[in-house]
């Protein structure tokens, strides 16, 4: 659950930020004396849009060492960590993939998650806890779950999804502001603080809906990493790791976090528009009813 929520909230800070210092900047390409350019400002917030997920994506593992303190292995202290390092490095050249970074972070809870600009510049992190906590076989697989989602290309593909998203966001949230001000508080000349105003809580409002869209995209996406990690380290052991977590019940990353996790946690209504993972018991099941993957 932590790769989605940390580069949702990075993305949404970042795109705030360059919307405010672009008005205070008078950056406003998509105004002039006619009003609204809607082809102008549709340009704009592509470029915006598109610049604060990728902006996001370039800083994405950077962002989640420093949230959770991970640690990067470069010389194994124990076993458990040569363990883990040469699991990574047998499993990523399964995959096809560079070595990513492995890391290390102390938390009791079971989790692990990866995140990178590229499938062959990614980063894989694991908690003590889940060490401690599991059997190799589990943990084996998985890391086969999150090596799955780099070689899957996950956090590229999503970029681009929170790019368009952002750039809709951008447009519509100009356009509400810029009717309100004309409309509601009858701006004659130009724009008012009204504009600015309406702007920005439009944006937050319509950019919290949207993520309605990437967390949807995650969760089908947790379907296909659990198909690699049965295929990296057995559809058993998968299972296994999956009916592991589901017993122990693991609290969330970090929120800002909480998409890059291996768990998620189980709701139902209006918050499972919200979640980033399906409920454990929809994995295992489908994992259960693959056709394909035997080993």
């Amino acid at each position: 659950m932590k790769r989605i929520m940390l580069f949702l909230a990075t993305n949404l800070a970042i795109v705030l930020v360059l919307s405010i210092t672009m008005r205070l900047l008078g950056v406003e390409p998509y105004l002039n004396e006619q009003g609204l350019n809607l082809n102008a400002l549709l340009i704009f917030a592509a470029v915006m849009g598109f610049g604060g997920a990728f902006i996001s994506l370039a800083i994405s593992k950077w962002t989640a060492k420093m949230s959770v303190g991970a640690r990067v292995i470069t010389d194994p202290r124990s076993q458990e960590e040569l363990w883990l390092v040469q699991t990574v490095a047998r499993q990523a050249q399964a995959a096809g993939i560079r070595m990513p970074e492995v890391a290390i972070y102390d938390s009791p809870e079971v989790n692990a998650f990866a995140t990178g600009m590229s499938k062959n510049s990614s980063l894989v992190a694991v908690s003590t806890g889940l060490l401690r906590q599991m059997t190799r076989a589990e943990a084996e697989a998985v890391l086969g779950h999150e090596i799955s989602h780099a070689a899957n290309g996950d956090m590229v593909t999503m970029a681009l999804i929170q790019g368009v998203v952002n750039t809709f966001v951008m447009f519509l949230s100009r356009v509400i502001g810029y009717v309100v001000d004309k409309v509601v508080f009858k701006t004659e000349r130009g724009t008012g603080p009204a504009f600015f105003v309406t702007m920005i809580i439009a944006e937050m409002v319509l950019g919290i809906l949207a993520s309605i869209i990437v967390m949807w995209f995650s969760r089908q996406r947790e379907f296909r990493a659990d198909r690699g990690g049965a295929a990296l380290a057995g559809r058993q052991n998968m299972i296994a790791a999956l009916e592991r977590l589901n017993s122990l019940h693991p609290a969330p990353l970090p929120d800002k976090m909480a998409a890059f996790g291996i768990a998620g946690g189980g709701g139902g209504g209006l918050k499972r528009l919200f979640m980033t993972h399906p409920p454990l018991e929809e994995r295992i099941a489908a994992l259960k009813n693959s056709d394909g993957v035997t080993r």
